[in-house]
């Protein structure tokens, strides 16, 4: 059974991930058709075809290794002007021949260097922003529709009495002081509604109150067998780890009354969703930015008894191991299915986020091509000088090769480390 959840896990991601590629490439196909452009195909996954289906002007199909995917848009490039030149004049060549070659006859009119800039960028922006409304989607899900985890106001448990912060003791001794919420009478299944005399709604409110309040008495007022109950509670003060301002874990002197919440599932406004998955996306930058450094580490990590970092960098391998490690975890499938909808939230945030990467093939690098070629004919209007000619992207196929093959390393450093030494989730 543990094997079948596992494979349950990672076939879960997997269709996750290429229905994640295939809307991302929608979101390129839709603007493209809209604005009269020729799509010659649409392909999820590189590779040797599996299966494809022509509809219109247009082939539809898969590849065999789903690692990404495409369309094929007639003129992605202005036609060839003359012969290249330079230590990488091959591939320039290549490129543009590839790029005329696409360029059907009596079709000039459609082809996607024509288009004015905004349209452009439109399409280019389409398949990522495709990813972001999809991850937005996925965590709304999760926040709005499932609930995030938190502590409510019906008492778990109650103290016998107050043990030293750190204790590993299990069992009250005769001298250890009771606890003040069971001097006060607060039991298992008590609904808190008051402390200190403020209504409260969730246990955080009530737990900053207690913190801040040692040996004053407050008065407590809970919901027992459907009747409200007065109490009155004297938190002691005692060592306890809070959380700090810098949100990182503090031993501090507070107020502490010996009481735990029960943790339920607590559907948060229809706003949170787009704001985890743009905190996601944040996180997401920063790891790109500090991406040599953490590549590097993962590479010591290889050769090494040092572990890895499980906020690091996955290739599609570590995602899908992950994936079958919570399906097969031993806890309540909700709490699997949340874990696995974050996931895939977090991968379409980091799909969107890595795609606007302002370097070719990768669409940010398009999008700045673009806005380039706006940009001189804006300064050539402006001076009133004759439009320009299209900006030449091919030019800029040796770089497109150097980021490729460092993609390409990445990838394989990546897979590499988590067949050999994957993250370590759960101990």
């Amino acid at each position: 059974m543990e094997t079948l959840l596992y494979v349950g896990g990672i076939l879960f991601m997997l269709i996750g991930l290429a229905l994640s590629i295939g809307l991302h490439e929608v979101g390129h196909l839709v603007p493209a058709k809209l604005f009269g452009v020729r799509v010659g195909q649409y392909m999820i996954g590189f590779g040797p075809r599996l299966w494809s289906k022509r509809i219109g002007e247009t082939e539809y199909g898969f590849k065999a290794l789903p690692l990404g995917g495409f369309i094929s848009m007639s003129g992605m490039y202005p036609p060839s002007r003359g012969p290249a030149k330079g230590l990488f004049r091959a591939l320039v060549q290549d490129a543009r021949s590839a790029n005329d070659e696409t360029i059907a006859e009596g079709e000039e009119h459609r082809v996607f260097y024509r288009l004015p800039v905004w349209k452009r960028v439109v399409v280019m922006l389409g398949g990522p922003l495709m990813n972001l409304v999809l991850g937005m989607l996925v965590f709304t899900v999760v926040a709005s529709g499932i609930g995030v985890q938190q502590g409510t106001t019906t008492v778990a448990s109650v103290s016998e009495c107050v043990l030293p912060a750190g204790s590993s003791k299990t069992e009250c001794a005769p001298d250890d002081p009771a606890a003040p919420a069971a001097e006060a009478g607060i039991l298992p299944g008590d609904v808190l509604l008051s402390v200190g005399g403020k209504r409260i709604s969730t246990f955080a409110e009530a737990s900053e109150i207690i913190q801040a309040s040692p040996g004053q008495a407050l008065p407590v007022v809970v919901r027992r067998h459907g009747a409200e109950v007065p109490l009155t509670l004297t938190p002691v003060r005692a060592e306890r780890e809070v959380l700090g301002e810098d949100g990182t874990p503090v031993v501090r002197e507070v107020g502490y009354a010996g009481v735990s919440a029960q943790v339920a599932y607590v559907r948060q406004p229809i706003g949170t969703g787009p704001e985890l998955a743009m905190q996601q996306a944040g996180a997401v930058t920063e790891l790109i930015v500090q991406l040599p450094v953490r590549l590097w580490d993962i590479g010591v990590a290889l050769f090494t008894d040092q572990e890895r970092d499980p906020n690091g960098p996955l290739s599609v391998v570590g995602v899908g191991r992950i994936a079958g490690e919570v399906a097969a975890t031993d806890a309540p499938v909700l709490n699997r299915l949340v874990v696995l909808l974050n996931l895939l939230g977090a991968l379409n945030i980091a799909l969107f986020v890595f795609n606007l990467i302002p370097l070719l093939p990768l669409d940010g690098g398009h999008i700045v091509v673009a806005l380039w070629d706006g940009l001189r004919r804006a300064w050539a209007r402006l001076r009133g000088r004759p439009t320009p000619a299209p900006v030449d992207a091919t030019r800029l196929v040796p770089l497109t090769v150097v980021v490729a093959v460092l993609l390409i390393g990445m990838g394989v450093l990546l897979l590499i480390a988590d067949l050999i030494k994957p993250v370590n989730l759960f101990g």
